[in-house]
């Protein structure tokens, strides 16, 4: 089924003209949640012009053959995945999940002794591209606060409940055969004894109303679930927003340019540029502080015995580096702000 209709489209003017997309390169973006408007900030950054028409899964981009195509987060690393998107926007976490649904599907399919072809696995998949600073999380096992459990071996055999249902599943899996190893010498049994209870949301509530036992579940800052009488016990996986990239892209030059644009981008969100003067006795000791992000920039000055130094600096570091350059004798220091400023 075509990609469009499969995502409530076929109402707008994309279904009935659907050569609009020829020769665009597909973009899957977060169609809402936690990480759509950090999303739209990079995009805008990176000069990406678009207007997404009330109600619109698709965006046609004004300055470049891209079309933005509006999915849930959990869905775009599947859609990248089998090449029917070439780029995405969604986190680590969603992408971790769907690697483990792939493994698990292998898996299947080699105890079943099914040997049908299957689609070249060298051009399938996704790539994450570069970590995008925004949207960290954890995906934890969480039990209830007064409750029985202490560690997560002791959820083996219980009820667990998620969304992220491949994750739990492999996660309880190595925890199962671990318990089995050390009891036995060897593992004995393939079948998990752990019932995971796939959930699509208020994941938090369900030790509360009896459904599980514990839970695997993304957490932020933790307020939610212990709200909800939760406490973790273990990090299945760390997260943070990602772009990744199909395995076979439909125009791989464009898709570098992207990634190019955004690169600059993010890095003009986290450092800022660091100038200062110092005599040419104490470089050494300056280039130390500010070795930027591949070597700092130093220009001879009139001034005999001394050189300007320019160089890239985290922002949450730039305080500190300031007193420290101030100790080894840099003078003259200035800190420009390059947020507004492309950078490749």
């Amino acid at each position: 089924m075509p990609l469009m209709l499969r995502h409530e489209v076929s109402h707008d003017k994309f279904a009935n003209n659907p050569e609009s997309l020829e020769g665009r390169l597909l973009f899957a973006v977060p169609k809402k949640g936690r990480l759509l408007q950090a999303a739209l900030n990079i995009l805008e950054g990176a000069d990406i012009q678009f207007k997404r028409e009330s109600r619109l899964d698709i965006a046609l981009v004004k300055n470049l053959p891209i079309a933005l195509v509006f999915l849930p987060a959990a869905d775009i690393p599947t859609f990248v995945g089998e090449g029917r998107v070439s780029l995405g926007i969604t986190g680590r976490d969603t992408v971790a999940e769907h690697e483990a649904g792939v493994e698990a599907s292998r898996r299947e399919r080699a105890e079943s002794g099914d040997t049908t072809p299957v689609e070249d696995d060298g051009h399938m998949g996704c790539e994450e591209v570069m970590d995008l600073g925004f949207g960290a999380c954890k995906l934890q096992v969480q039990v209830p606060e007064k409750g029985q459990y202490v560690k997560p071996s002791d959820l083996i055999g219980k009820n667990v409940g998620t969304s992220f249902v491949h994750l739990a599943e492999q996660y309880f899996a190595i925890l199962e055969s671990e318990a089995e190893l050390a009891a036995n010498g060897e593992k004995t049994s393939k079948k998990l004894k752990t019932k995971i209870i796939e959930l699509s949301g208020s994941v938090e509530a369900a030790c509360a109303l009896g459904v599980a036992d514990g839970i695997v579940d993304l957490v932020e800052s933790g307020e939610t679930m212990k709200a909800a009488g939760l406490k973790p016990i273990d990090t299945v996986v760390s997260s943070i927003a990602v772009l990744i990239k199909s395995k076979n892209p439909s125009n791989l030059k464009l898709v570098d340019l992207i990634a190019s644009r955004i690169r600059g981008v993010i890095t003009a969100q986290q450092y800022v540029l660091c100038q200062y003067n110092v005599e040419r006795t104490k470089l050494a000791a300056a280039a130390k502080i500010t070795p930027g992000k591949r070597a700092p920039t130093i220009n001879a000055l009139e001034a005999e015995g001394w050189v300007a130094v320019s160089s890239m600096v985290e922002k949450k570091k730039i305080a500190t580096v300031m007193d420290e350059l101030t100790e080894v004798g840099a003078t003259d220091i200035l800190v420009l702000n390059i947020a507004n400023t492309r950078t490749g």
